[in-house]
C-alpha cells in the first residue's frame, strides 16, 4: 500500500521568503523601524509565526517578549492572510502531486506558520485540492519539531506508514521525533550540510520524488 505522505509548506513546497520578507519589512517600516533584508527574514522561517516576531523584535532592538509582541503579532498574521504575492511554486512540485496522487497516496500538510495563512498561500499557488488536510501552527498546542503535528496528521489520513517530506534542520528533527523516514528537498532554507543532518533520501527535483516514494510503498 502507498504510504502517507506529510509535506512542510514553506521551504519544502513553496519558496514563501519573498512574501514574508514584504509582510515583515511592511509592520517594521509602519512602525518606523529599518527595514531587513531578505536573507535576513529567510533566516527566521520555520520556527512558527511567535518566532518569526520574536527575531523581528530583537533585530529592531526591541523586547522580544516585551509589550510590543502582541501587536506586532496581531499585524503580521493579519496581512498573511491577504499579501500572498510572493508566494511561488518550487519547480516540479503540480506533476510530482498529481503522481503522487495517481500512485494512491493520501497527503497532508503540516507547517508551522499558521493555520489561516498557511491556507491562503496554498491557495494561492494552487495547491489546494492536492491535500486531504493542512495542520497549521496555531492547530494544536504544540508546533514542530514537536511530533505531535505529524503524528496527528498520519491518523487523520488512516495509514500504518508514512514518509515526512521538508527541507529544514527543524523537518529533520521533526521527523526523527516522529519515528518517520525523513526525505529531505535540498533546494529550501536549510542552513545544515544535508550529509549533517539524519535523512532516508534527499532530492533536490520535485520530478524525482514520485520515484522515492516507490521504493517506500509497503505490501
Amino acid at each position: 500500500m502507498a504510504p502517507a505522505l506529510i509535506f512542510d509548506l514553506d521551504g519544502t513546497l513553496i519558496d514563501s521568503a519573498p512574501a514574508i520578507h514584504k509582510v515583515s519589512n511592511d509592520v517594521l517600516t509602519g512602525r518606523g523601524y529599518a527595514p531587513l533584508s531578505l536573507d535576513q527574514i529567510r533566516s527566521f522561517v520555520g520556527q512558527g509565526a511567535p518566532h518569526l516576531v520574536r527575531c523581528l523584535l530583537t533585530t529592531a532592538g526591541e523586547d522580544p517578549e516585551g509589550p510590543l509582541f502582541d501587536a506586532i503579532y496581531a499585524d503580521l498574521v493579519g496581512r498573511y492572510e491577504t499579501d500572498v504575492a510572493g508566494n511561488t511554486l518550487y519547480p516540479g512540485v503540480i506533476t510530482a502531486l498529481q503522481r503522487l496522487q495517481a500512485m494512491g497516496c493520501p497527503m497532508a500538510i503540516t507547517t508551522n506558520k499558521p493555520y489561516k495563512p498557511a491556507l491562503a498561500a496554498i491557495a494561492h499557488v494552487g495547491l489546494s485540492d492536492y491535500f486531504q488536510l493542512v495542520i497549521g501552527g496555531d492547530s494544536l498546542p504544540t508546533r514542530k519539531p514537536n511530533p505531535e503535528m505529524v503524528q496527528e496528521a498520519q491518523r487523520l489520513l488512516g495509514r500504518d506508514h508514512a514518509l515526512y517530506i521538508g527541507d529544514s534542520e527543524i523537518d529533520a528533527q521533526t521527523a526523527q521525533n516522529a519515528g518517520l523516514p525523513f526525505l529531505i528537498y535540498t533546494e529550501g532554507y536549510r542552513k545544515t550540510p544535508v550529509e549533517d543532518l539524519p535523512h532516508a533520501a534527499k532530492f533536490s527535483d520535485f520530478n524525482a520524488l514520485p520515484g522515492i516514494v516507490e521504493e517506500w510503498t509497503w505490501s
